[in-house]
């Protein structure tokens, strides 16, 4: 059917192009991070832990670091019992009278501490190091690599309890040895990394703009050098909390009057044979647990950052 010469055609509506919703990097790994149940699991577990910690003055009914509060006809109680003070001891308290729950929680805010500071440090000044050591090369890089050898060719128990025996106690001297003990393997990671970056195009480009070596270093190679130190970084935070505590089990980490998590196991080691089991079962559990859920949150990145290990 034909239309009259004044009538106007119709025409369909037109739509506009459909926007596709673009993700962003950290949603792609968030979303491949929350497929592993496990990891979750993991990093839910992680999360009570740093909470429980962060709210300890106000979920404990002791402050073990407080003296004046610890009453010795206290001490050794099993869990359950009723204190002088008037509170219940659910996980029983030490040798010295403190309250096992209140400690464990104080004591992982000390071990958390430890872990991160320590960590965050060694990292900056490893990844600082191994990509000057990968961009400068030559004799330079030699010499740093062999440095680096020597010091992962040391155990790191030896090399921690060297440097605290010469330091002394308390929670400063302790991570700067455990800085000295980590450094390395940032820096190894990092110039491995930082050799394939540094013969990319983007790094020609940045030469021939006349950029200074120092915002080519960390301003375009070191963003592309950082998924493996994440992954370094939850791996080397956890072996932190574990050797922290296990020189203050061996008595040369904190004092006595700082109660850590090496500090409750050790208090307790000489009644493992005892009745008097709890006084060391339950901070190594909590130390146990701090340890597995930081690894299961560091084995969930590493595969998320490199698709090859996904199973």
């Amino acid at each position: 059917m034909s239309s009259s010469p004044g009538q106007s055609l119709s025409t369909a509506p037109t739509q506009g192009p459909v926007s596709a919703r673009v993700e962003t990097p950290f949603q792609r790994f968030a979303a491949a991070f929350l497929e592993d149940r496990v990891a979750v699991a993991g990093l839910a577990l992680l999360a009570f832990i740093i909470l429980s910690s962060l709210i300890a003055p106000w979920i404990t009914p002791q402050n073990p670091y407080d003296l004046t509060r610890v009453d010795l006809l206290d001490s050794r109680m099993p869990p359950g019992s009723q204190t002088m003070e008037g509170f219940t001891a659910w996980l029983g308290t030490d040798g010295v009278g403190r309250d096992l729950y209140s400690g464990i929680l104080y004591g992982l805010r000390i071990s958390l501490v430890v872990g991160v500071v320590s960590g965050l440090i060694a990292a900056t000044l490893g990844m600082s190091i191994g990509l000057i050591s990968a961009y400068v090369g030559g004799k330079l890089d030699t010499f740093i690599m062999r440095l680096v050898d020597l010091q992962l060719s040391l155990p790191s128990i030896l090399v921690a309890l060297i440097l605290v025996a010469a330091l002394g106690k308390g929670v400063d001297k302790i991570i700067i040895a455990l800085i000295v003990v980590q450094w390395a393997y940032y820096a190894r990671t990092v110039r491995g990394t930082a050799l394939v970056e540094r013969n990319k195009e983007y790094v020609d480009a940045a030469r021939a703009l006349g950029l200074s070596k120092s915002r080519i270093i960390f301003r375009h190679i070191l963003p592309n050098c950082l998924a493996p130190v994440i992954v370094v970084l939850t791996v080397q935070t956890a072996h932190a909390i574990s050797l922290e505590a296990t020189l203050s089990f061996l008595g040369v980490g904190l004092p006595q009057t700082e109660p850590s998590l090496g500090v409750l196991i050790a208090n307790g080691f000489q009644y493992m044979l005892s009745d008097r089991y709890w006084i060391s079962f339950f901070p190594g559990v909590a130390l146990l647990l701090t340890i597995v859920a930081i690894n299961l949150v560091g084995d969930r990145i590493r595969d998320v950052l490199n698709p090859r290990l996904e199973k």
